[in-house]
């Protein structure tokens, strides 16, 4: 058994990691809140912009922006990926860093996937493997804005308008609650009906009252082609930045719980190595009365 010394030290250690790991956990749920706070606020609007633009890919036939067209053959792929710039966020960059190595892993062999990577945890990674990565983000804000998310937007959009790519997918977190984060994997361009439909399902699917898609026809003054180009690219920066957003509250709330379980295990450390730290002091004394006792036996 260890001295009493030693259990005294460990016990001082544990303290202070707990300290610091309750810090944490209240820095991440203040952000968390925030963070919640941002997404769902915003969601409502993307919702209703993401309808517009069903609505319009209705007709999708009579469009010729590139932003539509889907590509027959696909070669290139660019993935857009959002991790942390930091670790101690529990699972959060494994979860997301599983789904893009298998999306790369399970692909065609003849399809080229390069990286936009957001964060340092999943540009260190996909350097690891080896993969090409065209831009990285590194100084994303935690209380993000559509501002921020600006030079991403147009780099994606740019390199898909110049033939570059003929796919652009965004690998981001869902935020659900504090206790569950889903990994995503979503086309954002081709903007098409099947994928508007199923983002504008995803962002609602937790929402008990569905509504029924209104599909509503619209009139264009002027170029039809320019106003609809436009609106896309305008909806599809904002559905980058409720990825974001989505990703960010899903980053805190992994941070918030992880430092929870954190300190909570440190209290039970502590109370463990206090019960050691008594038994040990109680075997001394009684080691020593038992000494004593023996010394006063031997005089007499």
């Amino acid at each position: 058994m260890a001295s009493t010394k030693e259990i005294k030290r460990r016990i001082k250690s544990v303290k202070s990691t707990k300290k610091i790991t309750k810090a944490m956990e209240l820095v991440a749920a203040s952000k968390m809140k925030r963070a919640v706070s941002s997404t769902l606020a915003s969601r409502l609007y993307s919702e209703y912009s993401w309808e517009i633009l069903t609505s319009i890919a209705k007709n999708t036939e009579l469009i010729t922006h590139p932003l539509f067209i889907e590509r027959t053959e696909v070669k290139n792929i660019l993935l857009v990926l959002i991790s942390s710039n930091r670790g101690l966020c529990g699972a959060y960059n494994a979860q997301i860093m599983k789904k893009a190595l298998a999306l790369i892993k399970n692909g065609n062999k003849n399809i080229n996937i390069d990286i936009v990577s957001v964060g340092k945890k999943g540009d260190t990674m996909m350097r690891r493997i080896g993969k090409n990565i065209i831009a990285s983000f590194f100084e994303m804000p935690s209380n993000i804005s559509i501002s921020d998310v600006v030079p991403i937007s147009e780099l994606v959009i740019n390199e898909y308008n110049l033939g570059h790519y003929d796919k652009v997918l965004v690998a981001y977190t869902d935020f659900i609650s504090a206790l569950t984060q889903k990994p995503n994997i979503k086309q954002i361009i081709p903007i098409s009906k099947v994928t508007l439909k199923e983002l504008m399902n995803e962002l609602t699917e937790d929402s008990k009252n569905k509504k029924k898609e209104i599909v509503t026809d619209y009139l264009f003054e002027g170029n039809q082609d320019e106003l609809i180009g436009s609106l896309a690219e305008k909806l599809t920066r904002m559905q980058i930045y409720q990825m974001f957003l989505e990703s960010n509250a899903s980053e805190q709330s992994s941070r918030m719980m992880a430092m929870k379980n954190a300190s909570d295990a440190a209290g039970e450390m502590i109370d463990d190595l206090t019960l050691v730290f008594n038994k040990a002091r109680q075997a001394g004394i009684t080691r020593e009365i038992s000494e004593i006792s023996a010394g006063m036996a031997s005089v007499n």
